[in-house]
């Protein structure tokens, strides 16, 4: 795990090339604080920051090929590059490096723009081919690693992190309206486009060609889902949890590859415990395990943390995130998210990450990624109760299926019947809708927008984030089972929108942590993508194979207790008397008006809500945590917008 940075193009001397390229290396010191490298040739330049995890003394970069034709900056790890290494020395080819960043390099060589398919890992980086006189950027699949880019001053500038390209000369960091738009009701921005004008995102699985001054971009490799119409052949359930555990069982085997020590998230949830399992049946030396815990028994998961930490005799480290410790430590974590949140959750991992370097670690295996892909979310089973409502609307079950679907949730227990049914009712017939699954939550978030200020809403105008969304799907998107194009909404967009940015990649490489996460191995995501939806959500039974996948590696407690997700103190971090001194100034009449982005008065009524406790809605929540880190970025657009 690094930091990359470069250029291509424009009209500046070399000297000026190495000075942006200083610029954005000092912005992402944090990513790769064990060295960095800067190279410039012709039109080009490339920078590195290095977090050493495989080939410690001989993977400096950028790195350059034995004829000097290619060079790459390279973010990430490829997991399989021992085996690419040998196949490639079959045919020839000769190594000088232990590193990873070299199988790439002699990859390209050997296949071009190919060898892409062939890697298994979480990466972006940039190479240059003076040769043939292109530069090609490339992301991982799954969108675990960053990369960003913008056009300045005639060329174009790319990084992984936003605050890199911010660096460079007369950049104007501006908040694009549409964006904010789509952050308050999908939870983040639809790629390419970032939370700042003019600042874009390579998606998740895409490659950027750059020849003769113009640039083509086109997806590597797409999520996909079977026909519904085409069932696959019946096989026992026996059998497929049993082909699943041996594929994470490798998948975490490669990710356990590096010359430093490997240490596990343990929550205390079925899949950062079967991870942690597999990982412990691994490793030679003791495994080290990292947890959060909090104070209040709605977010604390402690109990199954230290039980499965004493199955397994890790040596189990925690963290406990105080509200007060979430909101002094809001402000720093913008910093590196770069792009407005409506929860807090990312705040408790930034703390977490910080704990892992203390104890001198650089890299963890994490759970994420199973959700998705085995359908874990509630999403997933109130897609199905809603479909059962809007067929048989009268049912006597619907108040039963309401109150089972969110048993931590003594709250919403309390609801009454007729309530419940509403939520559920919205969109209940409209079986066709493609964002069917999602449609209440983005009508629930979207009411945040309340707060929006008169000029952003007349900018905005009659835009349609969900339209905009939905009209972007794959072209074969309706033949899949519901259930599938559910599961595509989180892992395609979601799940590298949110989870692996705002919860991964940027809080972790804030601390210099690099995660890793056996859940997103490509054997893994294809294996799931193919199996009946029946195998994944078996009645309101989420994760129906990977439970049995775990069996006899986790306690039957852990597998089959009531789903319990990570959630993290919202608004009720910054209730007095604990409100911390820079809510008053960020949130002030004056600096409200000065972004434009929010109705002053509105704000105002809702912060003193916050202030006294009172903001427990959904929409309360969301709309305070938003405002709240939209006014932190330092980014509020001007007083002109343009959408």
């Amino acid at each position: 795990m690094c930091g990359i940075a470069g250029y291509h193009g424009g009209h500046f001397s070399a000297e000026q090339g190495a000075d942006y390229l200083s610029r954005m290396v000092a912005a992402l010191r944090h990513r790769g604080p064990d060295g960095e490298g800067m190279l410039v040739r012709g039109d080009t330049g490339l920078a590195h920051t290095r977090l050493s995890i495989v080939g410690l003394a001989d993977g400096a970069q950028p790195m350059v090929s034995d004829d000097s034709d290619i060079a790459v900056s390279f973010n990430g790890e490829i997991f399989n590059y021992f085996e690419l290494r040998e196949d490639l020395k079959t045919r020839g080819q000769r190594f000088r490096t232990s590193s990873d960043t070299e199988v790439l390099l002699k990859a390209y060589e050997a296949e071009g723009i190919d060898c892409l398919e062939h890697f298994n890992g979480d990466f972006a980086f940039a190479l240059h081919d003076a040769r043939s006189r292109i530069l090609l950027l490339a992301r991982d699949r799954m969108g675990v690693r960053p990369l960003f880019y913008t056009e300045h001053q005639g060329a174009l500038f790319f990084a992984s992190e936003i605050k890199a390209l911010l660096a460079l000369p007369a950049m104007v960091a501006e908040t694009d309206p549409v964006a904010l738009d789509q952050i308050f009701t999908l939870w983040c921005p639809i790629p390419p486009r970032t939370a700042y004008r003019g600042i874009h995102e390579l998606p998740p699985g895409h490659l950027m060609l750059v020849k003769n001054g113009t640039h083509t971009i086109r997806p590597w490799w797409q999520l996909s889902y079977p026909d519904r119409a085409d069932a696959p052949p019946t096989r026992p359930i026996s059998e497929q949890a049993e082909e699943l555990r041996a594929l994470l069982s490798d998948a975490t085997r490669i990710r356990l590859r590096a010359d430093v020590p490997v240490g596990a998230y343990l929550s205390g949830g079925l899949d950062s415990s079967l991870i942690t399992a597999l990982a412990a049946r691994t490793v030679t030396h003791g495994l080290r395990t990292f947890s959060l815990t909090f104070r209040s028994e709605e977010h604390d998961e402690s109990s199954w943390q230290r039980r499965m930490a004493a199955t397994l005799d890790t040596e189990a480290d925690s963290v406990e995130c105080t509200t007060a410790a979430i909101a002094d430590s809001l402000p720093a974590v913008m910093r590196h998210i770069e792009c407005p949140i409506l929860r807090t959750a990312p705040v408790p991992l930034y703390r977490l990450a910080a704990r892992v370097r203390e104890r001198g670690m650089k890299v963890v295996l994490t759970g994420e990624g199973a959700d998705e892909i085995f359908a874990g979310y509630d999403l997933f089973r109130e897609a199905r109760v809603r479909r059962f409502c809007g067929r048989q609307p009268e049912s006597a079950r619907r108040p039963r299926l309401f109150q089972r679907l969110y048993p931590y949730l003594p709250g919403l227990q309390q609801q009454s019947p007729d309530y419940l049914a509403r939520f559920f009712a919205f969109g209940a017939e409209a079986h066709d809708d493609p964002l069917y699954s999602h449609r209440p939550r983005f009508r629930s978030t979207a009411a945040a927008k309340l707060f929006f200020s008169a000029d952003l809403k007349n900018t905005l105008g009659d835009y349609d984030a969900a339209a905009d969304l939905a009209d972007q799907l794959p072209a074969d998107f309706s033949r899949w089972h519901a259930l599938h194009q559910a599961q595509y909404l989180e892992t395609a967009f979601l799940l590298p929108g949110y989870i692996l940015s705002s919860q991964g990649d940027r809080v972790m490489m804030a601390n210099a942590v690099e995660g890793r996460f056996p859940f997103l191995d490509p054997r893994v995501v294809a294996f799931a993508a193919n199996l009946p939806p029946e195998a994944k959500l078996r009645g309101l039974r989420e994760k129906h194979i990977l439970k049995e996948a775990a069996r006899g590696l986790v306690p039957d407690a852990i597998i089959d207790r009531p789903k319990q997700p990570y959630r993290a103190p919202d608004s009720e971090s910054f209730a007095a008397p604990g409100t911390p001194a820079y809510l008053d100034d960020i949130l002030s009449p004056v600096r409200l008006a000065e972004g434009g982005l929010f109705n002053g008065p509105a704000v105002a009524k809702l912060k003193d809500k916050v202030l006294k406790g009172q903001a427990s809605g959904f929409r309360d929540n969301a709309a305070f945590i938003g405002i709240l880190s939209t006014q932190l970025l330092g980014a509020a657009a001007p007083s002109t917008h343009q959408a």
